[in-house]
This record gives C-alpha cells, sequence and structure tokens, in this order.
C-alpha cells in the first residue's frame, strides 16, 4: 500500500498545517469505503492565511525570478513527480477508485506533461510588437498577483496541474482548493514543490468544504482571478464571486457530449472508439460521451455490438495492473448515477446492458462499483438524456439525416465536446463546424495537443485554457508606446 498521511494537512507558506479550527473529516477509499486518513477541514482563517503567504511571496524571491528560473522550476516539479511516479499512482487509485492502469497512462503522467510543456510553453512565448509612423508599440505580459485554483475529484493531479503550472510559469502565486473527495495527490504536490525549490508561499493548498473554502477564496480582495473546473451550479457562484470582485475568471464546466455515427463510419474503430469515449475513467470525464446519437440503417447492430463489448469491461480491484473499470469516485456519487438510471426507466428507456452494480465479493462490494451501462429507446428530451450525469451511463439516440442529428446534438445546454465518426470527409467538416461545442473530434475522441484552445460553450463554461490561452489568462497585457520622432 502507498504510504498515506494519517491527516491530510493544508500547506501555507511551504509548511504543511493543521486547520484553525481543528476539525476533520475521513477520506474514504471508494472502492472498499474503508477510511485512508483525517482531511483538514478549513475556514476562512485559514483561506487568508494561505492568501496572505501567497501575497507575500509576490514580494519575495519569487517576484524577481526570470522567465528561464521559473522554467527551471516547473521542470524541477516534473521532475519529482516523476521520482514519485509509482507513489502518486496508489495515491492517486486509493483516492478516487480509479485502476491503477488509468493512473499510470493518464492521470500522473499528464501532471508530469503539464509541468513540461508549459516549461516549454513560457521559454518559447512572444508577444507583439506594432509599428505606427513615428512611433513603435509592444506588448508586455505581467503576473496577476494571487490567483485561485478550484479543481474537481475526477482527475484530481491531472486538473490540478493543469492550472498551477502555467499559473507559476507567468509568476503568480496560487491558493489551491482541491475537491475534498480525493485530496492525497494535492497533499503530496506541497512536498515535491518545496524539495523542487520553489519558495514558501508561491504554492498554497487549502483543504475543506466548498461553502468553508471555496467561497471565502473566490471572495477575498487579495485574489485577482479564479480558475475552476467543475460543476455548472458552482461555477454560476464562482462567476457571481468574480463579477463582485472584478477578478478574471475562467470556468471549465460540465457537459452532455454527442458522440455521433454515420452508416458510413469504419465500424471496427468506431466500436472500439465509442467504448472508449462512453467509459473512460468509469464515466468520469467531463468530455465523455453520454449521448449516443447513431444513424437508423446501423442503429441495431452497432448498439448490439458496443453492449457486447461494454458488458465484458473486467470489473474490479483498482490495485490490479490487469483493470480497467474500477469504482465510481464516492458512494454519493454512484448513488446519483443509480438515481439517473431509474428516471430512464421510468421515462421508457431499456436498459440494454448494465443498469446495476456488479456483484464482486469482498471487499469490493462496500464500494461505489456501477456497471457500464447502455439505455436504448428513451426520449432525447428526457432528463437522463439531457442533464449531465457524470459516470458510466450512456443514452442511445437514432436520426435519418446530418440535419436531425445536429439538432439533435445541440438541443442540450451544454456545449463541451463532441465526437463525429464518419469515412465522408466533406460530411466530416461540415458538421463539426454545425456543432455547439467547444472541441469537436472527428474518428477518434480525447486526443488532445496541449497547444489548442480548451473549453466549452453555452452551459459547459466560459474561456479557454490550453497552450498560450492559459499563460494569457495568467497575466495581464501592458502596451509601452515609445515616440521615435
Amino acid at each position: 500500500m502507498a504510504s498515506i498521511p494519517s491527516t491530510i494537512d493544508n500547506f501555507i507558506d511551504g509548511t504543511y498545517v493543521s486547520p484553525v479550527s481543528g476539525r476533520r473529516m475521513p477520506d474514504l477509499d471508494p472502492a472498499t469505503s474503508q477510511p485512508l486518513g483525517e482531511l483538514a477541514l478549513s475556514g476562512p482563517e485559514d483561506v487568508d492565511a494561505a492568501v496572505s503567504a501567497a501575497h507575500a511571496a509576490l514580494n519575495g524571491p519569487w517576484g524577481r525570478t526570470s522567465v528561464e528560473e521559473r522554467a527551471a522550476v516547473l521542470d524541477a516539479i516534473a521532475d519529482g513527480i516523476e521520482a514519485r511516479f509509482d507513489e502518486l499512482i496508489l495515491l492517486e487509485s486509493y483516492d478516487t477508485g480509479k485502476p491503477v492502469w488509468t493512473s499510470r497512462n493518464i492521470d500522473i503522467a499528464r501532471a508530469v506533461s503539464n509541468f513540461r510543456f508549459y516549461a516549454g510553453a513560457v521559454r518559447h512565448y512572444s508577444t507583439d510588437t506594432h509599428s505606427m509612423a513615428g512611433a513603435l508599440n509592444y506588448t508586455l505580459r505581467r503576473r496577476l498577483g494571487v490567483v485561485a485554483l478550484i479543481t474537481p475529484w475526477n482527475l484530481p493531479l491531472y486538473l490540478l496541474t493543469w492550472k498551477v503550472a502555467p499559473a507559476l510559469a507567468m509568476g503568480n502565486t496560487v491558493v489551491c482548493k482541491p475537491s475534498e473527495v480525493t485530496p492525497l495527490t494535492a497533499h503530496a504536490l506541497g512536498r515535491i514543490a518545496r524539495e523542487a525549490g520553489l519558495p514558501d508561499g508561491v504554492l498554497n493548498i487549502v483543504h475543506g468544504l466548498g461553502a468553508d473554502v471555496g467561497a471565502p477564496l473566490c471572495a477575498h480582495p487579495k485574489v485577482k482571478a479564479i480558475s475552476f473546473t467543475g460543476g455548472t451550479a458552482t461555477g454560476h457562484k464562482v462567476a457571481a464571486a468574480g463579477a463582485a470582485g472584478l477578478k478574471k475568471v475562467s470556468l471549465e464546466l460540465g457537459g452532455k457530449n454527442p458522440t455521433m455515427v454515420f452508416a458510413d463510419c469504419d465500424l471496427d474503430r468506431t466500436v472500439d472508439g465509442v467504448l472508449r469515449a462512453s467509459f473512460a475513467n468509469q464515466g468520469q470525464v467531463c468530455l465523455c460521451g453520454e449521448r449516443l446519437l447513431v444513424e437508423d440503417s446501423i442503429a441495431d447492430a452497432f448498439v448490439s455490438r458496443l453492449s457486447k463489448q461494454a458488458a465484458a469491461m473486467e470489473i474490479g480491484d483498482p490495485r490490479s495492473p490487469e483493470t480497467r473499470f474500477g469504482s465510481q469516485t464516492s458512494l454519493a456519487h454512484r448513488d446519483k448515477i443509480e438515481s439517473y438510471v431509474q428516471l430512464a426507466r421510468d421515462a421508457g428507456g431499456r436498459v440494454v446492458t448494465g443498469g446495476e452494480r456488479p456483484s464482486l465479493g469482498a471487499p469490493w462490494d462496500d464500494g461505489a462499483f456501477y456497471a457500464p451501462t447502455i439505455i436504448d429507446g428513451l426520449p432525447s428530451d428526457s432528463r437522463p438524456a439531457l442533464e449531465e450525469i457524470f459516470g458510466p451511463v450512456v443514452t442511445v439516440h437514432r436520426f435519418s439525416t446530418d440535419d436531425e442529428a445536429v439538432a439533435m446534438a445541440n438541443e442540450v445546454e451544454y456545449g463541451l465536446s463532441s465526437s463525429v465518426w464518419t469515412s465522408n470527409l466533406r460530411r466530416a467538416h461540415h458538421v463539426a463546424a454545425q456543432i455547439e461545442a467547444g472541441t469537436v473530434w472527428v474518428n477518434t475522441w480525447l486526443k488532445r495537443d496541449l497547444r489548442v484552445p480548451f473549453g466549452g460553450m453555452k452551459a459547459s463554461g466560459v474561456g479557454r485554457e490550453g497552450g498560450r490561452y492559459s499563460l494569457e489568462f495568467f497575466s495581464e497585457p501592458k502596451n509601452v508606446c515609445i515616440d521615435l520622432t
């Protein structure tokens, strides 16, 4: 078993400290419901201490670092993650219930890549010049100051480092609020950053509930920007807090993403791709395809093949190297998924496969496991078909024309991502242009270039992350005009 701390404390000004209140809550292994440790339940006093430390660090050595020095620190943090790779894999698996295979190949690998990428990106980042008659304009980009980073429980270290790396690259100091459901790898990141040479106060991590930590953090007058990834309902509150304080805000929110399968697709490749898009990370990825739109002429055959592969997925011990499908990240979330499947049944949906808790034996029967589920025959405007479930549940809907497919794809309030599966290049371009989504994949899913803009439309968010978009969010442009006459 990984070395799991018995107490998970805040990381403030380079030191692990207990919450002012002294209150704690259990951190549970969702695969067994057994306690892993005791998590700090912080409050406004802890938030203020973290923000004060971050603000003071702006006037310390960090405030005088060059781009090259900051990039070197990011690379050193990546080295530190690599040195603890196996430990972090297990911590993430115990905390989330996901298989160690997923942690190894996706979560922790991507955390390393995030720091490596932004170390390179900031080294090569350039700004604009604008020549005019008798003058030269050039743009400087300067740090914002203290920024708040709030991250969810589905990809804990992956998404935390996706924000920390560009924020530090541009010279900011940060206060992080990880999910209280999955705190272990965030806890470990504090030590890794300190050992990598990051000065005290530059990275601060405060644990606790959203109302007690997230709300005062967003409202703090010394916080200049908020980057939030999470649910749309919470995103509304974050946006309101940011507006009240005239802060920069980036919101990456929920999704109800359509997977669009046309009759001319490469069937073998598409079934494999749609299976992954539906059930990766137990369906707990904001980009997963929860709405499967299939052309009428192949729908029955396609759903049959997909269902057989879904039913054959081995569910079990997340710590086994062979396991590819683990538990949900909490019992409460598993209960939410079950409630949506019941709603689907009540609305006339037919469960083709799954729709139940698997029987796995001790100790897994006490865990938050739920089988990959495919539901057919559900009205496309029913609640389970329109609302984000964020689990291994896919609803099937049939279409007969391209226009009908696009209309069905766009009828949800979300607009995060979509995938289109077709051999017709003209159709691919035409459909992709009409889908209301921040990302459209064609004949693939979750193929990510870290330079491209990432974010959503409609209720899926505000702003874009990735590459220069993140570097620009975490900085302020300043124009300098030099008179040459």
